[in-house]
């Protein structure tokens, strides 16, 4: 893997395609986002000597229509490397795009697991423009199959190739995104944190993300600079590689239905049961203990993860959670994001326990947990 990571790094993608002779780019990205922000000159300039062709016709929360959509495209040509620039639904675009381009037989079997990866995709130069979703250092895709979430993920075949995170691109990100994008990674390194799947590595990573996200969020929220912006790209990529170990948690699991009925978006969605999750957790028993490791083990995890957040106990760790959405501008309730009624509730509850994420939680959580913390954010 080749990794580039501070301001000006861009400029290490002429050096790339270059080195490897790339010819014909599948360039990926956003829409407006992309049209707006200054690297669009800067990404048509460094491509001014190869041949490109952009494509950006999706929405975010990458759907399976969209992403065979783009697969057609691709195969009309043929592409030497794909280039994807945007945020965590352009990266995962790009990431599904090139391992449907190398491995024959129906998307939508491969995401279900019906069928096997078999073979490393096409080139990806991974370009990410906001700071949360770490996309650009993970082996998995977030994909949608009408409204439910799936995950396309191989260790081996899906792992980055090139990373490039330039904080330069993330200057004149709007307050939303960047309070979204922000709890996005935040989230992600405390599940990473508390983890079944915890490791020593990862466990650096998550601290790492975390301290510099609780010392820069409301200030690249509310007042940014390049040093506050710079810091949370790099939290972002730190929060990005601890979750490639782990995977996320019950937090993610949850989040998931909340943004498919509910449009909330991703960041948001993901931080909204947090601090409830903070306490659930704190209250673990060898009864509900899912980590091997034992009741013990996730305890002091647990207290750790706290301290990093400066606090001196778990409803203290729950009031900081809760005052940082506020100070960024994100609501902490439910109803204020439009999931008022009992049948609304009853769809996250159906929908909010994606296998993997509730068992990678320390703490088993139940569907009368679930009514509870729901019934806490309501």
């Amino acid at each position: 893997m080749l990794e580039y990571i501070g301001f000006d790094s861009v400029k290490n993608l002429k050096d790339i395609l270059k080195k490897n002779n790339f010819k014909k780019i599948f360039l990926i990205t956003g829409r407006k986002s992309f049209e707006q922000m200054e690297i669009k000159s800067i990404i048509l300039d460094t491509l001014s000597e190869v041949q490109f062709y952009q494509f950006n016709d999706f929405t975010p929360n990458p759907k399976i229509h969209d992403i065979k959509k783009g697969l057609d495209l691709f195969k009309k040509m043929d592409f030497d490397a794909i280039i994807a620039v945007g945020g965590g639904s352009v990266l995962d675009m790009g990431k599904a795009i090139s391992i449907f381009s190398s491995n024959e037989g129906d998307p939508v079997k491969i995401i279900k697991k019906e069928m096997e990866i078999t073979k490393k995709g096409i080139p990806l130069i991974r370009i990410p423009t906001t700071a949360g979703s770490g996309s650009e250092a993970t082996h998995f895709a977030v994909v949608y199959i009408g409204k439910t979430k799936y995950s396309l993920a191989d260790q081996e075949f899906l792992k980055p190739e090139y990373i490039i995170v330039d904080p330069q691109f993330t200057l004149k990100l709007p307050k939303k995104i960047s309070a979204c994008s922000g709890m996005d990674a935040l989230t992600q390194a405390i599940e990473s944190h508390w983890n079944v799947n915890s490791t020593f590595e990862s466990k650096i990573y998550s601290k790492k993300a975390i301290e510099l996200t609780m010392s820069n969020l409301v200030k690249v929220v509310n007042d940014p600079d390049k040093e506050s912006r710079k810091n949370m790209a790099i939290a972002a990529n730190y929060a990005g590689k601890a979750i490639n170990i782990t995977k996320t948690t019950a937090c993610h699991a949850i989040s998931y239905p909340i943004t498919s009925h509910f449009n909330v978006p991703h960041g948001h969605a993901v931080a909204l049961t947090l601090p409830s999750m903070i306490i659930f957790n704190s209250e673990v028993e060898e009864k509900d203990c899912q980590d091997s490791r034992g009741v013990l083990f996730v305890k002091n995890a647990l207290k750790d993860l706290i301290s990093f957040m400066k606090a001196s106990n778990f409803e203290e760790a729950k009031d900081i959670i809760l005052t940082l959405m506020h100070d960024i501008g994100l609501e902490t309730n439910l109803h204020s994001l439009g999931i008022k009624s009992q049948e609304d509730i009853e769809i996250i509850i159906k929908n909010g326990f994606t296998p993997n994420r509730v068992k990678n939680n320390p703490r088993m959580l139940t569907e009368s947990n679930l009514r509870h913390i729901l019934g806490e954010i309501r």
